[in-house]
């Protein structure tokens, strides 16, 4: 189903509520620069380290589209979780599990006060930008603790740049990216608006001595497209 959630005036802040829910993929796929693309290069990296019972977990695992690729593709059992805290993306993850036969946990929980025990990954793609500053970096922190020994938090973020002309330029030139994968100017200015403080960014080296902070020993980014980065802290 096509995106249009801001095509018509939005009288409220961005939320996942059902309207978004049903086109989230969608939406992913054509306001995220080379969302495809980072979520197969995460699988792979999974994969490349796989064995029988790793626990991977999913913070804001939405419609499941990225634990249902890593069920389909893992050659080993491994333990996989979602958890969100919209019951319409759960209830479209649900059915497409069910459609699938994939065996995946879902449970609806608040990231914040979800208690992480012995995981080997842990996966937020685009998640963590609209946590409050102080509670993220808390949220790290617990994330880190609960975690195996050798683990990765693999995480993507919008981010800003500290050069103001260049955050600048990058904004434009996703904003032009945007206009190339069918989206108005009007749909544009609406997502902004409705974005205004609900989504908070940090610049890359914010985002890594945040990890460095909260305990990992080695950080790294993966992949970056302007102002979109990925990246991989080891426990």
């Amino acid at each position: 189903m096509k995106d249009k959630v801001f095509s018509q005036k939005i009288e409220k802040k961005f939320e996942f509520d059902e309207a978004v829910a049903s086109v989230f993929d969608d939406m992913l796929s054509r306001s995220v620069p080379f969302y495809d693309e980072v979520r197969r290069l995460i699988i792979s990296l999974i994969l490349a380290e796989e064995a029988e019972g790793k626990k991977v977990l999913d913070l804001g695992s939405s419609t499941a589209k990225f634990l249902l690729e890593l069920s389909g593709k893992m050659q080993t059992e491994m333990q996989l979780k979602g958890i969100d805290n919209s019951a319409a993306m759960l209830d479209r993850a649900r059915q497409k599990c069910q459609a699938f036969g994939a065996e995946i946990e879902l449970e609806l929980a608040d990231m914040l006060n979800y208690d992480y025990r012995n995981e080997d990954i842990v996966v937020a793609n685009y998640t963590l930008q609209f946590i409050r500053p102080m509670q993220r970096t808390q949220l790290i922190r617990k994330i880190c603790d609960g975690m195996q020994k050798e683990g990765r938090f693999i995480f993507s973020e919008k981010v800003v740049f500290e050069d103001k002309k260049l955050d600048k330029q990058m904004i434009d030139i996703y904003y032009a990216y945007k206009k190339t994968q069918g989206y108005s100017e009007y749909e544009i200015a609406q997502k902004r608006e409705a974005l205004e403080n609900v989504l908070i960014p940090f610049t890359i080296e914010e985002n890594i001595q945040m990890c460095k902070d909260a305990g990992y020993r080695q950080v790294d980014t993966l992949f970056q497209w302007a102002n979109f980065v990925t990246f991989v802290a080891k426990k």
